[in-house]
């Protein structure tokens, strides 16, 4: 059985064991996820209990997806504080952990967390995601709008740079 819901800190704080291996697995799968090689998850911990932090004070919702007891898919939403973009959220770090995949779990990840976010008062989210990734084709499918690419704009995991691709959508 898969289910996807929403985290608060004391569920997200339970859960870093098992978004460790899905950022670990992500990253040493070659996405660009702000880490580099050589990867753990035990290199994750520290990004998860600042997540975990972040969803205590209101700042992140952190959406998981479960299969068979386990945690194998997440995303998060940033929501921005500055007061002129109350209505603003960014998409962060959709993972499906690989042996997960072909489920349909980053759809339901996408839409748990999209009306998250229009029920917690925000109307766009953005994000971007790496330029020629997997991920960069997965988005519009979605319904999200490609704004546009910036060149050399972060490192692969594995070294040498990559574009972004920006993106964004109108929720609620």
């Amino acid at each position: 059985m898969t289910t996807v819901r929403i985290l608060d800190a004391d569920a997200a704080r339970t859960a870093i064991p098992d978004l460790c291996e899905v950022l670990s697995d992500g990253v040493n799968g070659g996405a660009s996820l702000g880490f580099m090689l050589p990867f753990s998850p035990q290199d994750a911990e520290i990004y998860w209990h600042e997540v975990a932090e972040a969803v205590a004070s209101g700042s992140v919702i952190l959406a998981v997806a479960e299969h068979e007891g386990r945690v194998v898919g997440t995303v998060q939403v940033g929501l921005a504080s500055k007061p002129n973009q109350p209505h603003r959220g960014d998409l962060m770090k959709l993972l499906v952990h690989r042996d997960a995949r072909g489920l349909g779990l980053s759809r339901k990840l996408m839409a748990a967390v999209e009306e998250e976010a229009a029920r917690r008062g925000r109307t766009l989210l953005v994000l971007d995601t790496a330029t020629g990734s997997e991920a960069e084709a997965i988005y519009p499918r979605f319904g999200w709008e490609r704004v546009g690419t910036i060149p050399d704009y972060a490192m692969w995991p594995q070294g040498g740079f990559c574009g972004t691709t920006l993106f964004y959508k109108r929720v609620g």
